[in-house]
């Protein structure tokens, strides 16, 4: 029986696709279809290493996947129904109502309809691609892996908001969190790297990425993070606020009149790293930095406080803790971010070796010194890997 899985992630107006090994993780292509329904999309299938680019305009989602399908025909690898075990899909948004992945029928497309309140910007997007993706292929299952599945472990003290019942009962208002499939392999892998076994494991988990997040996991299960109701909450993250005065809302509106939305737009694509210093590439930021930039030093400041702030917190939660774990592009490639975020904290254990810390590498690795009572470690994610290998238990289940 094959092990491929077609992995989708359908966005507001991109396509991103990879056709991988379940088991292995093996990847076999990777693409993308960028800027859906306006007048010149691009679509980009990158196989053995080749990129292989068109432009033309892509109308819809249905568009976009017969393009990419039509990438695999004339470029490879060569996929039909019959060579494929599953369609895995990525959905943002599952409410409290799925903390596994789920085969999709159209009674599941029902209910997650029903969860767009809770991500109007996001769902719908992954709605289409599981509409679409059914008609393409009627006969390849597909799941829907979750992204905030993983974070329904969380104890209610953990993810209830201080707010009334009727908020939380009739409008569904609490904490869920998000980059859930990477903290399932981020969480799996860094076990594997300490040698413990993962329900022995206590982890504080650093997803930074243009989107960043910290969770507290243990024994496998999250107990806490830092993404609440939306992915505004939590770290200072590229274009978005992170914890913030709830009040500020309302204060701008009294005093410059501005709308709910607007504000709300504010907060999601004009603040983090970009409100403070004009730029939300960690890179740039760094780099402007280094040349003497004040308001960059102030972002580069602000982003490592407040990650280090969620450490001692849930270090505090957890009691006991075996390693900090850095993944997602900034905690994968920033030597600088990580010895800022976690200088200062030897009286916790944690430390730092600067050799191992400023190599690069690709690889899951140590960056703590031999000995250390709490490690530190580095472990590239791998979400689509997940998403398919989540797929794959589904369906041999």
């Amino acid at each position: 029986m094959t092990s491929r899985v077609l992995v989708l992630n359908a966005g507001s107006s991109s396509l991103k696709y990879s056709l991988l090994d379940g088991v292995s993780g093996a990847a076999e292509a990777s693409g993308s279809v960028e800027r859906i329904g306006e007048e010149r999309g691009t679509l980009v299938h990158s196989v053995g290493g080749h990129h292989h680019t068109e432009e033309r305009r892509v109308a819809d989602f249905e568009d976009a996947l017969r393009s990419a399908l039509r990438a695999f025909e004339r470029h490879g690898p060569s996929i039909d129904e019959s060579t494929l075990a599953a369609v895995g899909h990525r959905v943002v948004h599952g409410g409290d109502l799925f903390a596994e992945p789920v085969r999709v029928d159209d009674r599941l497309l029902d209910t997650i309809d029903d969860l767009i309140p809770l991500a109007p910007l996001h769902n719908p997007a992954n709605v289409e691609g599981l509409r679409v993706a059914m008609r393409l292929f009627p006969g390849v299952p597909q799941v829907a892996v979750f992204d905030t599945a993983f974070h329904q472990t969380m104890p209610e003290h953990a993810y209830t908001y201080a707010v009334p019942l009727t908020w939380r009962t009739e409008h569904r208002i609490r904490r869920y969190g998000f980059h859930g499939t990477s903290y399932a392999y981020v969480s799996r892998h860094a076990a594997e790297l300490l040698g413990r076994a993962v329900e022995d494991t206590n982890l504080v988990v650093l997803h930074l990425g243009n989107g960043a997040s910290a969770a507290a996991i243990r024994g496998g299960r999250s107990i806490d993070t830092s993404m609440g109701l939306t992915p505004l909450e939590g770290l200072v993250m590229g274009t978005r606020s992170g914890d913030l005065d709830p009040a500020v809302h309302a204060h701008l509106h009294r005093e410059l009149g501005w709308s709910i939305d607007e504000i709300d737009r504010a907060l999601n694509r004009e603040s983090g790293l970009r409100g403070l210093s004009g730029a939300n590439d960690f890179r740039e930021v760094t780099r402007r930095r280094a040349a003497g930039d004040t308001d960059a030093s102030l972002a580069f400041d602000v982003y490592a406080y407040r990650v280090r702030k969620y450490v001692g917190a849930y270090y505090a939660v957890l009691g006991e803790l075996h390693a900090v774990v850095f993944t997602g592009g900034i905690g994968q490639h920033s030597a600088e971010l990580r010895a800022a975020a976690l200088g200062g904290l030897s009286m916790l254990g944690i430390d730092l070796d600067p050799d191992r810390n400023d190599a690069s590498g690709a690889q899951a690795r140590v960056v703590s010194p031999d000995g250390a009572q709490v490690a530190v470690l580095v472990v590239p994610t791998n979400e689509e890997w997940e998403i398919a290998r989540q797929a794959l238990g589904v369906v041999d289940g």
